[in-house]
């Protein structure tokens, strides 16, 4: 089982990163070219969780104005206790969908009855956490790479779904065309299990050249 580091979730990234670029020459190119990837942390926890849910189909920019509309509205805290006490009036006066308030909610019972440990989180293992997640309404495998990638700084999380990280592992690969999802997920074996640092390249390579 892998665990986030105490002084830094993504302590591992440097580390990983040159590990890759010794063993694969594709990924020492892309670094040379681009430059090494930042870190991406985001405290654990209910309020990130929800803000995957907000996330969800809508642009960064306007995923950031309705969380702050819905932190707001809550009065100024982000948890499941003001989630399940608000209105759906109020839910959806933020901004909300009607799906999202039900996978808001979902996600509020969920913590509230222990039903997804967000405490033990930390301790489970990748499949427990992804399992964990999953079984909340609204949470498929990528939201539960996410939180594992960028909450628990897990180090072999490869999101194969993400389109970008698709695009971008195809670039690094010279690949002229986006592979599917099992294509990739196939070809990334040889970079475990350092597959978060290589994640997180990749966003970066399609960021700065995309398909």
């Amino acid at each position: 089982m892998m665990t986030a580091g105490k002084a830094h979730p993504q302590h591992w990234l440097e580390e990983d990163l040159a590990a890759l670029a010794a063993a694969h020459p594709a990924v020492a190119r892309a670094l040379k070219r681009v430059g090494p990837p930042e870190p991406r942390v985001r405290p654990g926890g209910f309020g990130t969780l929800a803000k995957i849910i907000v996330g969800q189909q809508v642009s960064t920019h306007a995923a950031r104005a309705i969380g702050q509309r819905l932190t707001q509205a809550l009065g100024g805290r982000l948890g499941a206790g003001a989630v399940l006490a608000a209105s759906d009036e109020i839910l959806r006066g933020a901004g909300l969908s009607g799906q999202k308030v039900r996978y808001l909610r979902a996600l509020a019972v969920a913590v509230e009855t222990g039903a997804l440990p967000l405490r033990r989180l930390p301790r489970m293992d990748d499949a427990a956490v992804v399992e964990a997640i999953t079984a909340v309404l609204g949470f498929g495998v990528w939201s539960a790479q996410m939180y594992l990638l960028f909450s628990l700084g897990r180090r072999d999380v490869w999101p194969a779904g993400d389109l970008a990280v698709r695009g971008g592992f195809a670039r690094l690969q010279g690949w002229e065309t986006r592979p599917t999802e099992g294509q990739v997920r196939d070809a990334s074996e040889p970079f475990a299990p350092q597959r978060s640092a290589l994640a997180l390249l990749c966003w970066r390579v399609y960021s700065e050249a995309p398909l």
